[in-house]
């Protein structure tokens, strides 16, 4: 339990959030594995004094964020959550999502497939850090947060834990994933059997981003989109909200309770 001392010390302005990285592991043209490791931690002293803490939550941005739209995300995670009167530690994951050519229609496609891609091989690395920590500090608790492209991550990660309960919460915001995910047929017994608490989707049918990267033939129908499709466990919810837009600033907004 934290005491009120740590609490302020957390809270202290402009003080960097804790990251976990793998910036430069994958090209960032065909999602190529560049670097053969799993992770780096930002700050190091951060991670080796998790004895202390009793839960995290892990923010995971989505398509489109360079290092400094990472670190923006994941401020505006801190800072909703800590208004909401959570006070545990957040930690970033930035990933290689800013994919070349993105920006442009003539190569929005494959630039979306290279993201794909490489949200899904970062499962891996996730996974990987949440078996470390986990073994590490039995006792911590740890909660994912992802938005967009970042549910993809969560997911992937969660694929990877070959079914070791080492997540307490997870909520996605405006995500990409397919809508099917979450079925038995599909991920379902897996999230099942690696989220102790709740999967929680947070969709909207006013995303228009989402609406047009599956009328575009981006992506497959979202689960951000319209909410799941099929029988679904269940640790599943999902609650219809009402965001200005696809930013995670505005999915932040409406979220009104956490964990």
């Amino acid at each position: 339990m934290q005491t009120s001392k740590n609490v302020k010390k957390n809270l202290k302005p402009n003080k960097r959030i804790p990251r976990i990285s793998t910036r430069g592991y994958y090209d960032l043209e065909t999602g190529r594995t560049k670097k053969i490791k799993n992770y780096d931690l930002y700050p190091e002293k951060f991670f080796d004094r998790l004895g202390g803490v009793s839960e995290i939550t892990i923010v995971i941005h989505g398509l489109r964020n360079n290092k400094s739209g990472a670190l923006a995300k994941f401020e505006i995670a801190k800072k909703r959550l800590v208004n909401l009167g959570y006070l545990h530690p957040i930690v970033g994951f930035s990933y290689d999502s800013n994919t070349k050519g993105v920006q442009y229609r003539s190569q929005e496609k494959k630039a979306t497939n290279v993201g794909v891609m490489i949200a899904k091989k970062n499962g891996k690395n996730l996974s990987a850090f949440l078996i470390y920590v986990k073994k590490r500090f039995p006792h911590l608790k740890i909660r994912l947060i992802g938005h967009s492209l970042g549910s993809q991550v969560i997911l992937s990660a969660l694929v990877n834990l070959k079914n070791k309960k080492l997540v307490e919460s997870v909520h996605i915001f405006g995500a990409s994933i397919p809508a099917n995910s979450v079925s038995t047929k599909k991920f379902g017994t897996i999230i099942q059997k690696t989220v102790n608490q709740k999967f929680v989707n947070y969709y909207s049918k006013n995303d228009s981003v989402l609406k047009n990267g599956f009328e575009q033939k981006l992506i497959p129908m979202p689960i951000g989109f319209c909410g799941k499709i099929g029988k679904s466990v269940s640790i599943y919810a999902q609650k219809h909200v009402h965001p200005d837009n696809h930013r995670f600033v505005s999915y932040a907004k409406v979220l009104n309770s956490f964990p």
